[in-house]
């Protein structure tokens, strides 16, 4: 094993006067030693936070497994959950990841964290606080860090709990159906000036915070050029953004992470994998779970709750409350019965089967609640949880629902003629994103459940018009239901186009129609999923071929996967154009290389839904 060395620059002691209690209470006292300088194989150190269970402020001489947090939003802002992990018998380690806050070294997009989490492995077994025993804990990013470590099978990492976790970055939630997920842009303005070793310097930090709170007028202005904004100070962070802008193809580029095509490469240890219906990453943790399900032994669990990206503890997301049930009241108590199995071997609720262990997959299927306004003025969607066995559910039936001539979606197959929309798609007047499967969408996106109205939140569609009442979005919906339909699994939008351009973008969303109330006198369109596919990319996503413009062509949407009841007298509808903006970036519909368009011009672009060309959305049908 390979010896490092290590500094430390600052210990203190935190009491928690918790006495010895019983399972899941404190314990212990904490001790904490900051600031440790952790040496990786190239001599660049990562600054390094160790709280170890203590007796007043003297350590317990013992060997314990470790919970480690490697992030790049600064390791200090873990303190209260590292409190609550040490008072309980672990050492708990918060580490910034390379190049960020107080570490040393150049950040990259990821790619550093599956040697940089072995090297800290290494570190942590040579402690003597140590029993060599790692579980891993952390959101997005965090959550990432977790998968880089088992993609590169850390021999200490015994069990993980990626929440939200980044992964499959060629596939969705960065790169989408070939477009760019404008959260990442956002991201990086935002944090190019947070953390970065850039903003140590406070006239360069200044300058790079201006940049960020002007960022709207920079969105209005893509793409993005190397060297022509201020970004230009932080170089790394600006070389990623240009190079993740401009490669489209999910090759090489987006290996980091990539758990659908390389699940032999994740280490076999027990992992809960942790999404939400109205998260970014929803699609990958479902995703990953079918295919580490069929190669690791695990266990692997799922669970996944009608949440908004890292709000496991609240139950009312956007302008929608699911109930009080959908909130997990105790988030890190539930981990801790996690890891009180599987690092110390105790008869928890994960061996006795209890929720939310209780089945490999826990959903919330949404969509139960009384559709009135709750004191909160909320709509009450409602829902409750739900054990499965498998995802998807094996008893849901694929059933097409096709777009029709007139506006309709029905089960029946389009007529045998008149089956062609057409609509102009101009990428200076985009259709503007409200709600949906976002982060990091700080003041550009609203995250979660909205009705698909604008108003003063939407920053781009400021007045209360529905977008259904544009003329570049196509509405196709059922009549009203005659009884509830669960629609719950994975989901797709099957388009038979064509386009006056050699390359442009097709947007679908799925949307829950409330009919009108006393509460919602015009009803309410709630957005369930949504998807994008880039032309360029319809035959391969690793490949690029352009169009010719007027010939007809199949294109394949993903949506995001969902669990919900469309109830009785609702209407299902979905809803198709080519722009979801800022959502994802706009194709400027020259066919220039992706980032690099010096032009910008309309489209006009055609949906046919005729028997010969059956555009249609396939929705897993659940039986009642």
């Amino acid at each position: 094993m390979r010896r490092m060395t290590a500094s430390v620059v600052t210990a203190v002691v935190l009491a928690s006067s918790a006495p010895n209690g019983a399972a899941g209470e404190a314990a212990f006292d904490v001790s904490a030693k900051l600031n440790i300088m952790v040496p990786m194989r190239d001599g660049v150190r990562l600054a390094t936070d160790v709280y170890l269970p203590a007796r007043g402020a003297a350590p317990v001489e013992q060997r314990w497994p470790t919970i480690l947090a490697r992030t790049p939003y600064n390791k200090d802002g873990s303190a209260n959950t590292a409190r609550y992990f040490a008072a309980r018998g672990y050492v708990f380690i918060a580490q910034d990841t390379r190049g960020r806050y107080q570490s040393e070294g150049l950040w990259h997009m990821l790619t550093d964290d599956g040697p940089d989490g072995c090297d800290t492995a290494d570190w942590i077994a040579d402690q003597p606080w140590s029993d060599g025993q790692i579980g891993m804990f952390g959101t997005s990013y965090v959550g990432g860090t977790q998968h880089a470590m088992a993609l590169a099978k850390t021999p200490q990492l015994k069990t993980a709990i990626p929440v939200d976790a980044m992964s499959n970055l060629g596939y969705a939630s960065m790169r989408n159906g070939g477009a760019f997920e404008l959260r990442f842009w956002n991201w990086i303005y935002l944090n190019a000036g947070r953390g970065s070793r850039q903003s140590r310097e406070p006239e360069t930090q200044a300058l790079l915070k201006e940049m960020a709170d002007n960022r709207l007028t920079y969105l209005n202005h893509l793409p993005l050029r190397k060297g022509m904004t201020p970004l230009r100070m932080a170089e790394e962070y600006e070389d990623w953004l240009v190079s993740a802008m401009q490669h489209g193809g999910n090759d090489d580029f987006w290996r980091q992470n990539n758990i659908r095509d390389y699940p032999e490469e994740y280490k076999d240890i027990p992992v809960y994998l942790v999404g939400g219906w109205y998260d970014s990453w929803a699609g990958n943790t479902t995703a990953n779970f079918m295919a580490l399900r069929r190669h690791i032994k695990g266990p692997c669990y799922l669970i996944m709750g009608p949440w908004i990206h890292g709000e496991q503890h609240r139950s009312s997301h956007g302008q929608v409350s699911f109930g009080p049930d959908a909130a997990i009241s105790d988030p890190l108590g539930w981990r801790l019965e996690w890891y009180d199995h599987w690092l110390k071997g105790l008869d928890t609720k994960v061996a006795r089967k209890e929720p939310p262990f209780s089945a490999p997959v826990r959903l919330f299927v949404m969509g139960t609640g009384s559709g009135q306004k709750n004191s909160d003025g909320l709509l009450d969607h409602g829902g409750y949880w739900r054990d499965e066995e498998e995802w998807p559910p094996q008893r849901a039936v694929r059933t097409a629902y096709y777009l029709q001539p007139d506006g309709g979606l029905s089960t029946d197959p389009p007529p045998t003629e008149g089956g062609a929309t057409c609509f102009v798609f101009d990428p200076h007047n985009p259709v503007p994103s409200i709600g949906g499967q976002t982060s990091s969408g700080n003041d550009i996106l609203l995250q979660g459940a909205w009705d698909q109205r604008g108003g003063h939140h939407v920053w781009n569609w400021p007045k209360p018009v529905p977008l259904s009442a544009r003329n570049d979005v196509l509405v196709f919906q059922t009549g009203p239901l005659a009884e509830d339909v669960e629609v719950t699994g994975e989901m797709e939008v099957e388009l038979w186009i064509s386009s006056s351009a050699v390359d442009t973008d097709f947007t679908a969303k799925l949307i829950d129609v409330y009919p009108a109330s006393s509460d919602y006198p015009d009803g309410f369109d709630l957005i369930i999923g949504d998807g994008i596919a880039r032309t360029r990319f319809r035959e391969s996503l690793t490949e690029e071929k352009l169009m010719e413009p007027g010939v007809i062509y199949p294109l394949r949407i993903a949506l995001y996967p969902t669990s919900n009841v469309f109830k009785r007298g609702h209407r299902i509808r979905v809803d198709v154009s080519s722009s979801n903006f800022p959502r994802f970036d706009l194709n400027p519909n020259t066919g220039e290389p992706l980032n690099q368009n010096r032009r910008v011009q309309s489209a006009v672009n055609t949906v046919r839904h005729d028997a010969a060309h059956p555009s249609r959305v396939l929705l897993p049908l659940v039986p009642r």
